[in-house]
């Protein structure tokens, strides 16, 4: 068994106010949960108005699988939000 998670550290334009980042977040969790069926969550600068930490997990009995369904996650994020721009992100295979 193969755990895979993967950290995207995001960068959220023109916001002023934690609502505005929730306005952003909030719909990026959701689709990727609902388009890969990976667990989704906003798990570090929760304070911070224009920056988010969000993880993505998935299990599976294939590790190129697994991390192949995570790049996925991370193109997805990529190019469906404009208001977004990912900093960096880390795929680690457990």
């Amino acid at each position: 068994m193969v755990v895979g998670i993967c950290t995207v550290q995001l960068e959220i334009f023109a916001n002023d106010s934690l609502k505005g980042k929730r306005h952003v977040v909030k719909p990026i969790l959701a689709r990727v949960r609902d388009h890969f069926n990976v667990s989704a969550a906003e798990v570090d600068d929760l304070d911070a108005w224009q920056r988010a930490t969000l993880a993505f997990a998935c299990v599976s009995n294939d590790p190129a699988y697994a991390h192949g369904l995570l790049e996925k996650v991370v193109d997805y994020i990529e190019h469906s939000r404009i208001d977004a721009n990912i900093l960096d992100y880390q795929i680690e295979l457990i």
